[in-house]
């Protein structure tokens, strides 16, 4: 009885273990605050909410394919933006001169097609659909989580950004450049092109610790794979990375407003800073049911009249399906 039970045990063990190797669906949500790094900030990039569902896609068996994976995903999203603080009443009376970078929201669903290739490249393209000002509900969510969550009273919000559909395009390409042992680094980039957000942006990609191949990485959102047949470099991941990037900025809705918006109301806009550094240094790892990733992203300054840089936290957590 023992002996049966234990053969059970390892059959079970063995069956769960390739099982879990093939796992093919994820969801997730991501949340990012400035509010994570106990600063006290409340202000520009403030909260992000983000929630994902991703599919791994069966790929050819043709042995001259060049694909390694292929994973369809979907995701639905909010962004906050505030000045450098949410509440511009100062003595009794609103002051709107004081707003350094207007109030804004953006709202969305969108879908991504992220192809991996075997030389540890990737191109991802994207589209979103969504809105900013007023209908993106931006005064609400941070009224109901300042009053239900002991911050202060959110005060300004009737100066934001004018209400405007946003159809928003996007592509990202990744490429290994080189690996060592437990270290790698690869070339970063991105482009957007939408009545939204219009830029590019190109920077490195470092990491340290047990690291797969780009294709079959949360690096390139690339867990989950099918019937693929190159076996990854760990069975789970484990590593730091640092990702600095160089960001040109041709439009941005939420400083500039609208694009096709012929202002009016109490719309406060600002003006955009063409070139934006960012620096993401951050911690990834997986099992064979969960994939956690966290972030501090470093900001320079969105538009001209900024008072300062900004910083947040970045939190994911993905579950895997089957």
């Amino acid at each position: 009885m023992i002996r049966r039970s234990f053969i059970l045990l390892l059959i079970f063990f063995f069956a769960s273990h390739v099982y879990a190797q093939n796992r093919t669906i994820e969801i997730g949500i991501q949340s990012d605050n400035d509010s994570y790094l106990f600063q006290g900030s409340d202000r520009y990039y403030t909260d992000g909410i983000f929630l994902y569902f991703r599919k791994a896609l069966k790929i050819s068996n043709d042995t001259n394919t060049k694909l390694a994976n292929k994973v369809l995903g979907f995701e639905a999203g909010q962004k906050l933006f505030n000045p450098y603080t949410g509440n511009i009443k100062i003595e009794g009376y609103d002051r709107p001169e004081v707003i350094d970078r207007p109030f804004a929201a953006y709202l969305y669903v969108g879908s991504t097609l992220n192809l991996l290739y075997n030389n540890e490249s990737n191109l991802k393209i994207g589209a979103q659909i969504g809105v900013i000002g007023p209908n993106a509900l931006g005064k609400q969510t941070q009224d109901f989580v300042h009053d239900n969550f002991g911050f202060y009273h959110p005060n300004g919000w009737e100066y934001q950004i004018n209400n405007e559909l946003q159809l928003n395009l996007s592509a990202e390409y990744n490429q290994l450049i080189i690996r060592r042992g437990w270290f790698d680094a690869s070339f970063t980039s991105y482009a957007n092109l939408g009545n939204g957000f219009t830029g590019a942006g190109i920077g490195p990609l470092l990491r340290i610790g047990n690291i797969n191949q780009l294709f079959n990485s949360i690096s390139t959102s690339s867990v989950s794979t099918k019937n693929t047949k190159i076996k990854p470099l760990q069975k789970n991941e484990l590593f730091f990375y640092y990702k600095p990037l160089i960001n040109y900025v041709a439009y941005d809705a939420t400083i500039q407003g609208g694009l096709f918006d012929n202002g009016g109301g109490l719309e406060v806009t600002k003006t955009i800073e063409p070139f934006v550094v960012s620096q993401k240094i951050g911690l990834a790892f997986n099992t064979s049911r969960f994939i956690f990733d966290t972030a501090v992203i470093f900001h320079t300054k969105d538009d001209k009249e900024m008072v300062n840089s900004q910083q947040w936290l970045s939190i994911s957590l993905m579950y895997r399906l089957k």
